[in-house]
């Protein structure tokens, strides 16, 4: 069969690909998987621990607690959306880790001004404090590991 006209020649067809390969990088491959699950952890840790205070404790810090519930469902819509990587999944992962530095910022600081408003430590509390300030690390991890792995448009 011979080439066509319309058909690239070998070298341009391999720097298609090549094109194509840097830009389908996967947010959840490589070091992503390791980001992945960090996530699924927290999203365990913090669901356990938000059930329990609301459960057994909600009328000692109801704004600490319900905080708690609040980082449990940031941290599980955090861990799907980066875990299925597609364009929307990514879109909306920055949204939910952006979202959850501010509440970090926002819950430690408060935590800090206002020890009173928070009876037992929550995930975001003290700026993670209990969890060895990871919750203070992981969104900025997360941003730039989104802004480096991202597939470009």
């Amino acid at each position: 069969m011979t080439p066509s006209n319309n058909d690239p020649a070998p070298n341009e067809a391999k720097d298609a690909r090549d094109v194509t390969s840097r830009n389908t990088r996967t947010v959840n491959s490589g070091p992503g998987r390791m980001l992945v699950a960090v996530y699924g952890l927290f999203a365990l840790a913090a669901t356990g621990r938000s059930i329990m205070q609301l459960s057994q404790s909600f009328s000692k810090a109801p704004a600490a607690y319900l905080l708690s519930a609040l980082a449990a469902i940031v941290y599980i819509v955090a861990t799907v959306a980066l875990a299925r990587g597609d364009r929307t999944s990514v879109r909306l992962a920055r949204a939910t880790i952006g979202f959850e530095l501010a509440g970090v910022l926002i819950v430690g600081l408060w935590s800090v001004l206002q020890p009173d408003a928070f009876h037992d430590k929550t995930v975001w509390s003290h700026f993670g404090q209990g969890y060895g300030f990871v919750p203070l690390l992981l969104p900025i991890i997360g941003l730039l590991w989104l802004r480096r792995s991202a597939p470009t448009r």
